[in-house]
C-alpha cells in the first residue's frame, strides 16, 4: 500500500483519545447510543480498525436535497451526528458544500462558511479532507449557466474559481475531485450539458488539472464518476484520456469510482481489475461515494436477507479497494439513512447507508469494520 500524503494528520488522529467536537460533551454517551447495540470503544470504530495509511471517509451531510427536508442543516444542528462523524471516520467529503452553487453563488461573491466549518472540524478531529468538486456539469449557479459570457470570460471565471477555492485550502485538503462526471454512458465527453467542455473545448479538462496543481501542489488530483466501477465504455474513456494527459505531463494523480450501487443489479465483480489497470498507470485510486440502495417492501423494513446482501456489496467494494496497492481512500456517501439522498432521488428505494435513522449499526457497518480489522492484521 502506497503511503498517503498528509502524514501529520494521521499522527494527530492517532494521538486523539476522544473526538474534539465543538459544543458537544464527550464524557457520557447519549441515550440513543446507550440503547444502540454497539459500543463506542476505539476498537469498535471504522477509523481505528483500518490499516495504517488507509483512510475511511464519509460525506458530510448538507445542502442539496437537505434544503427541501423538514430538518435543519445536519452538520450544523445535529450534535449526535457530529459525534459519530468524528469518532468513526478519518476522512470527510463535503456532500454539497464545496460545489459551485454553494461556494460561489454570485459572480463576485464566494461563500466559504460551510466549507470552512467542515475543514476546521476535520482538523480538530485528525481527519483528512476530500475536495468535491471543481469542474462539473451539474449544480452550477444560474449566473454561470445563463451568463452569456464570451469564451475568454468563461475561461477566466473557471480559472479564478479554481485558484480561489483550491488556494484557500492549500495544504489542508488531501484530494480534489477536479473533473467530475465528464463522460456519458457511451464514453463520450459531455459536450452538451457540461458548459465548460461545450464552450471551451476538451482541452479545458487538462487546464483545470494544471490550475488546481498550481493552487495546491501537494493535493492529489482525481477524475471522479459513477457507473465506472466495471471495465466498460465509460471507464475505458477515462483510461484513454488519462493516458493521453499523463503523456502530456498533465498533473493527474488519481481515478475514483463513486460506487452508488443498488441490490437490484449485480455487484460489479471486475471492480478490482478496473482499479488495478489505473493503478498500473501509476495513479492513486479511490472509492469515493459508496452507498447500496435497495427496493423496499411495503412495510419499509428490509428482510434480514436483504440486509445481508447489502452488507455483502459493501464488503466486496472495500475488499476490492484494499486489494489494490494505490487504493488508500474509501468513502461512503453518508453513514445514516436519516440524511440519505437516495429516497429523494430514487423512488421506492432506500436504506442505503450503514446506519439507520437513529444511528443503529446495520450488518453493512460490521462487514466494513471486520474487513478493515482483518486487513490491519495482515
Amino acid at each position: 500500500m502506497r503511503p498517503i500524503r498528509f502524514a501529520t494528520v494521521a499522527v494527530a488522529a492517532a494521538a486523539l483519545s476522544l473526538p474534539l467536537v465543538p459544543g458537544v460533551a464527550t464524557a457520557e454517551p447519549s441515550a440513543d447510543q446507550q440503547a444502540a447495540p454497539h459500543s463506542n470503544a476505539r476498537f469498535d470504530r471504522l477509523r481505528w480498525a483500518a490499516p495504517e495509511g488507509f483512510v475511511v471517509g464519509t460525506a458530510v451531510a448538507g445542502g442539496g436535497h437537505h434544503l427541501s427536508q423538514d430538518y435543519p442543516d445536519p452538520f450544523t444542528h445535529d450534535k449526535e451526528y457530529r459525534k459519530i462523524l468524528a469518532r468513526q471516520f478519518s476522512s470527510v467529503s463535503a456532500e454539497n458544500q464545496m460545489k459551485w452553487d454553494y461556494i460561489h453563488p454570485e459572480k463576485d461573491r464566494y461563500d466559504f462558511g460551510q466549507a470552512d466549518a467542515i475543514v476546521e472540524f476535520a482538523e480538530r478531529n485528525g481527519q483528512v479532507v476530500r475536495g468535491h468538486t471543481l469542474l462539473w456539469h451539474s449544480q452550477n449557479p444560474e449566473w454561470v449557466e445563463k451568463g452569456d459570457f464570451s469564451k475568454d470570460e468563461l475561461r477566466a471565471i473557471l480559472h479564478d474559481h479554481i485558484k480561489t477555492v483550491v488556494g484557500r485550502y492549500a495544504g489542508r485538503i488531501q484530494q480534489w475531485d477536479v473533473a467530475n462526471e465528464i463522460f456519458d454512458e457511451q464514453g463520450n465527453l459531455r459536450t452538451t450539458d457540461n458548459i465548460w467542455i461545450r464552450e471551451l473545448g476538451p482541452g479545458i479538462v487538462a487546464d483545470a488539472f494544471r490550475w488546481t496543481h498550481e493552487a495546491d501542489p501537494d493535493a492529489l488530483l482525481f477524475f471522479n464518476d459513477y457507473n465506472v466501477e466495471s471495465i466498460n465504455a465509460k471507464s475505458n474513456a477515462y483510461y484513454a484520456l488519462t493516458q493521453d494527459l499523463l503523456e502530456q505531463g498533465v498533473p493527474v494523480h488519481g481515478f475514483s469510482v463513486q460506487a452508488h450501487l443498488s441490490t437490484r443489479y449485480g455487484f460489479p465483480g471486475d471492480l478490482e481489475d478496473n482499479l488495478r489497470r489505473f493503478d498500473a498507470l501509476g495513479l492513486e485510486t479511490a472509492v469515493t461515494e459508496l452507498d447500496v440502495r435497495m427496493d423496499l417492501p411495503e412495510s419499509g423494513v428490509p428482510t434480514p436477507e436483504m440486509e445481508q446482501k447489502q452488507a455483502d456489496y459493501y464488503q466486496r467494494a472495500l475488499q476490492a479497494c484494499l486489494a489494490v496497492d494505490g487504493c488508500n481512500s474509501f468513502t461512503i456517501w453518508g453513514f445514516t439513512d436519516k440524511y440519505s439522498w437516495v429516497p429523494v432521488t430514487f423512488e421506492g428505494e432506500g436504506f442505503a447507508n450503514v446506519m439507520t435513522d437513529d444511528f443503529v449499526r446495520k450488518p453493512a457497518f460490521y462487514a466494513l469494520r471486520d474487513t478493515l480489522k482483518e486487513a490491519r492484521k495482515g
